[in-house]
């Protein structure tokens, strides 16, 4: 098993904590995103999609990372990272999705960098679109989770999920723009108990081999 991962990609972040949290190791190997290495060769013509993680498994290729994760929770369901019962899981993708689909990719890299190089927006005003989303998709899951009797001590209950898995590399990203997280606490106290975790700790960027 190797994963294609780059040390600040939120994503590959995301899919490092669950193979953590699965006890499971891969082998690692590095793009990197600000010098181009995802749309450059061996890495284009592995994952077309031309982004990271991408995880290599008995000589197919995984991209997505909630796909991979599913993958590795149906392989290692132990501890599992989605509830038993429908109901319940269809709040943790809920919750795992709203930062991977409408969160996320208006934030990605390569959108911020064709603001700024291809259509020609300051630096500024790209923080500020990046803020904004930020704070449309952390409002959001703030008010869900502390209104909603099934947060628990992480997104769903006391043990955790999927949700957790993308929270809390989405939270590291929104204080490296600079963002005001003072107004989640429901967010900023999962993701405390999240990082008390080894599996979430281990599994944060400056403790990669990659990072600069």
């Amino acid at each position: 098993m190797k994963l294609h991962t780059y040390f600040r990609s939120s994503a590959a972040f995301r899919v490092r904590i669950a193979l953590n949290l699965k006890g499971v190791t891969a082998e690692q190997a590095f793009v990197h995103l600000r010098k181009g290495e995802q749309s450059a060769e061996p890495f284009a013509d592995l994952n077309p999609h031309k982004l990271v993680p991408a995880l290599e498994v008995d000589g197919r290729v995984l991209t997505q990372s909630l796909a991979i994760i599913e993958y590795l929770d149906e392989t290692h369901p132990n501890p599992p990272l989605l509830p038993a019962h429908p109901l319940d899981r269809a709040r943790v993708r809920g919750l795992a999705l709203a930062v991977a689909c409408d969160i996320h990719p208006l934030n990605n890299l390569r959108v911020l960098q064709h603001l700024k190089g291809g259509m020609g927006h300051f630096q500024a005003e790209v923080d500020s679109w990046y803020r904004h989303w930020i704070t449309v998709g952390l409002t959001g899951l703030e008010a869900q989770l502390a209104r909603e009797p099934e947060t628990g001590r992480f997104c769903h209950g006391n043990t955790p999920t999927l949700a957790d898995v993308a929270l809390v590399p989405q939270l590291y990203n929104a204080r490296r723009f600079g963002s005001d997280l003072s107004g989640y606490p429901t967010l900023l106290r999962i993701e405390e108990a999240c990082l008390a975790l080894p599996a979430f700790a281990d599994a944060m960027p400056e403790q990669q081999p990659d990072a600069e």
